[in-house]
């Protein structure tokens, strides 16, 4: 079974089988050293064009310290142009318009040149140049741990929480802090960046916010972003920034970041999957990161996204079909995958590991909570919903305009 945060985009039907044989039947053949998986020539060259499609050539290659490579791609050559839809596409270079409630400082504060005001390792050993943006290369046991190709980078398990008559609650669990009720052009928050434990491989820990419209196992369209831990599709239990999109109800299309064809990158400082650090620590630093998407009404319709102040990029309204209008809903908040291994609740942790009402220093919180109502203008959530599948493993608690959450899974309450 492919894991929620480990599996990319449409393949066909011939190189799903081809994945198949891969995985399932040994081959008296080449030896990965990398993995140690044994495959014939044949489908060692289909995992090498899956590979070449996905990585796209580079200008510029970092070697992080941390193992992963980051590509300097040609803004103009980027994966998002690979989308039938885009094909003829042209970048927006800034947005054409802001909802009310922008100040000029946010729209005017940051040049192309400025820091990200946070930092991901590959910084340490060399920075993209101008015209290109920094890609995350996949590599062959990326695709490997993800046991699928046709499963690489996209969820197999939707991620919106409706209510609990929706959810398996042996998989999913959350924490979260809702509005519905208007027509949305947008939301802001900062979330509070940890870097919590997770138990088993394929299970994963997010803290991010959900922007969406439709109903899931119909149509639904849906942004996400945030930090998330997720070991079966980064390798590593260190938290890493992430953008998910999807158009068809996690089904077929969307993916996370750039792993498939859709979001278009601008910034050429922050890449999409890398670790993002300092993290927060316990009664010490605390420390965030800020997103920002709204609606640019007046060219294109396209779906902005600021990270800390900076233009980031944006997802184009062609890839949508319900969201080309408004979202009918946002959410923020944590969620956690729970397999129940051995018969018991996780320990993977959600936020902190910490329960809500630790607090300040303790408690993971989300703040400067706004919404762009049908207005287009910026305002703090009304009536917002609390939401909890398991208050014992993990809960939240709303203190006006922010709120805390979290909680360590496994403890004499959640057994």
């Amino acid at each position: 079974m492919a894991p929620p945060c480990g599996s990319g985009r449409r393949w066909s039907r011939a190189i799903k089988m081809t994945f198949y044989l891969f995985f399932l039947i040994p081959m008296s053949s080449a030896r990965n050293r990398n993995t140690n998986t044994i495959f014939g020539k044949k489908q060692k060259l289909e995992v090498q064009q899956q590979l070449k499609r996905l990585n796209k050539p580079a200008l510029k290659s970092i070697e992080s310290p941390d193992g992963d490579i980051i590509d300097c791609v040609d803004i103009y050559k980027q994966p998002a142009f690979d989308h039938p839809l885009l094909k003829n596409h042209t970048i927006q270079m800034r947005p054409s318009s802001y909802p009310k409630g922008f100040s000029f400082d946010e729209i005017n504060d940051v040049s192309s040149n400025s820091e990200p005001e946070f930092t991901q390792p590959w910084h340490l050993n060399g920075r993209c140049p101008e015209g290109t943006i920094p890609i995350r290369r996949t590599k062959e046991e990326d695709l490997l741990r993800a046991g699928s190709i046709a499963n690489f980078g996209r969820k197999k398990y939707h991620t919106i929480p409706h209510a609990q008559s929706d959810l398996n609650p042996n998989v999913y669990e959350y924490a979260t802090y809702s509005e519905v009720g208007d027509k949305y052009y947008g939301m802001t928050a900062d979330i509070n960046l940890w870097n919590p434990h997770t138990q088993e491989e394929n299970e994963f820990s997010s803290s991010q916010f959900w922007l969406a419209k439709g109903e899931y196992g119909h149509d639904l369209d849906a942004i996400e972003a945030g930090g998330m831990v997720c070991e079966t599709l980064y390798g590593d239990k260190k938290t890493r920034i992430f953008i998910y999109w999807t158009d068809d109800a996690y089904q077929r299309r969307g993916c996370y970041n750039l792993l498939c064809p859709g979001f278009v990158q601008l910034d050429k400082q922050i890449a999409m999957g890398a670790i993002v650090t300092p993290y927060s620590q316990y009664d010490g630093n605390q420390y965030a990161l800020k997103f920002d998407v709204w609606k640019d009404v007046n060219a294109g319709g396209h779906w902005w996204l600021k990270i800390n102040n900076r233009d980031f990029g944006y997802w184009p309204s062609s890839i949508f079909s319900l969201l080309s209008d408004s979202a009918s809903r946002v959410r923020w908040g944590g969620a956690v995958v729970n397999y129940n291994s051995g018969g018991q609740h996780t320990t993977t942790q959600m936020g902190s590991g910490h329960f809500a009402e630790e607090g300040p220093g303790k408690a993971s919180y989300f703040k400067n909570l706004n919404v762009y109502d049908g207005l287009q203008t910026r305002r703090a959530p009304r009536d917002p919903i609390l939401f909890m599948t398991k208050p014992n493993c993990y809960n939240i608690k709303d203190y006006g305009g922010f709120f805390y959450y979290g909680g360590p899974g496994r403890n004499p309450n959640c057994p």
